[in-house]
């Protein structure tokens, strides 16, 4: 089946009106900042060597792997993507009411461009990680050939779960509040600094139900291939497809009273 010429222009224009409001988020962002998308670098570096600190030189750890900093930051930074683009998703609609209304463009790119925006400034933020697995002679395998896999499936879910809660925050205000306790949650019931093999037998189903799990292995391969489950990971892969599923069905049956009640 080809697609028609319209088709194709309104999927190009969809594209690059994405592009252009993630460009638009970004300079926004750093606009008045002096130092402007080092900040990209500077704030996961400062987060980094505090947790460095304290797992390192204050509390004797038994979980995860050596060297732990960097152990740590191949999940702890995904998640400051994951986290940061929920976290504003719940306002994705509510932030920009006029454009919303106003631009004729696919609504799901009002999420969209959130889930872009935060994802580049997670691979801003990679140079720390580097930076890291060098001055702590991280060795390197195969397994980072697999990033770009966790990548997109952290964008898959990230997405499924932004059109998720962008629409119906609109209808229940008190989501927003509710969405940023479960990601404070959420980030101890994942495995950021301890691994899904460290946990207790009574607590493995919660890494099988967690799809940050196989995603985090994933991220971690490159430098500790014992973490990679592919069981595991398949598992997440399967809850990262139903997530994004659920996403669209319930953005586009929740999109027409959320353009109303704007």
């Amino acid at each position: 089946m080809t697609l028609s010429p319209r088709s194709r222009t309104r999927r190009t224009s969809a594209w690059s009106s994405l592009w252009l409001l993630t460009r638009r988020d970004l300079k926004v962002r750093y606009a008045t900042s002096l130092l402007g998308y080092l900040w990209s670098i500077l704030d996961p570096l400062l987060m980094s060597l505090i947790y460095w600190f304290v797992f390192t030189q204050v509390f004797q750890r038994t979980v995860g792997e050596q060297p732990y900093i960097v152990f740590l930051l191949t999940a702890l930074l995904p998640w400051v993507w994951v986290n940061g683009a929920i976290s504003d998703s719940t306002r994705a609609f509510l932030r920009d009411v006029k454009l919303v209304r106003s631009v004729a463009l696919p609504h799901w790119i009002w999420v969209g461009r959130i889930v872009c925006s935060k994802g580049i400034e997670f691979l801003l933020s990679l140079p720390v990680l580097i930076a890291f697995a060098i001055l702590s002679g991280a060795p390197v395998g195969w397994g980072i050939l697999l990033m770009p896999v966790a990548v997109l499936l952290l964008a898959a879910l990230t997405l499924g779960v932004g059109l998720i809660v962008a629409p119906l925050v609109v209808f229940f205000r008190d989501l927003e509040r509710a969405t940023k306790l479960i990601l404070r949650v959420l980030f101890y019931a994942s495995p950021i600094i301890y691994g899904a093999a460290d946990l207790p037998e009574f607590a493995r189903p919660l890494a099988w139900l967690n799809p940050l799990s196989g995603i985090f292995a994933l991220f971690r391969a490159g430098f500790f291939p014992d973490q990679l489950d592919w069981p595991l990971i398949a598992a997440s892969t399967a809850m990262t497809v139903l997530f994004l599923g659920i996403g669209i069905l319930v953005f586009r049956r929740a999109i027409g009273g959320v353009l109303k009640e704007l």
